[in-house]
């Protein structure tokens, strides 16, 4: 379940401090609310089946997408690599060049691999946890993607 969104001194409302379990169909139902946020959430879609077919199992999603920001720019998500079999994966998931302009062009968003470091001495998971504006502590979203069924070839959410 999605909590209530705080304000904590930044432009917009965030999720609460804490990792925040939900569901595919839960991020839709609570953050779809215009035609803006729809187009992200395709490209967000097509990025976390590439992920499942590749065998991720759990993605933590962050940005101004799960904030109270009515129009965000894209989202962003590390990716837990744990079962994940690169030469299934989408190179692009690899390309952090120019500042990740393929990924955004084709998924509509930003991708790390959670190991990876944000900074000198802080890994991707840590650091979406921390607000950008005021840089006080604030919540994420995981998403297991073991929710996700494959039928006749099919993605089921």
């Amino acid at each position: 379940m999605i909590p209530e969104l705080i304000d904590i001194g930044g432009p917009w409302k965030v999720l609460p401090p804490g990792v925040h379990i939900i569901t595919i169909k839960e991020l839709e139902k609570f953050y779809i609310t215009n035609s803006n946020r729809g187009h992200l959430f395709i490209g967000f879609n097509k990025a976390v089946t590439a992920l499942f077919k590749a065998g991720g199992k759990t993605i933590f999603l962050d940005g101004s997408f799960v904030t109270s920001k009515p129009t965000p720019n894209d989202y962003d998500v590390c990716w837990d690599i744990d079962g994940v079999d690169e030469n299934k994966l989408d190179p692009v998931f690899f390309d952090f060049s120019n500042k990740r302009k393929e990924q955004k062009r084709k998924y509509y968003g930003e991708f790390f691999p959670i190991n990876f470091l944000a900074t000198d001495e802080i890994f991707f998971y840590d650091f979406f946890q921390i607000d950008k504006h005021t840089g006080k502590a604030k919540g994420i979203i995981r998403i297991n993607l073991k929710e996700i069924k494959k039928v006749e070839g099919v993605i089921l959410w």
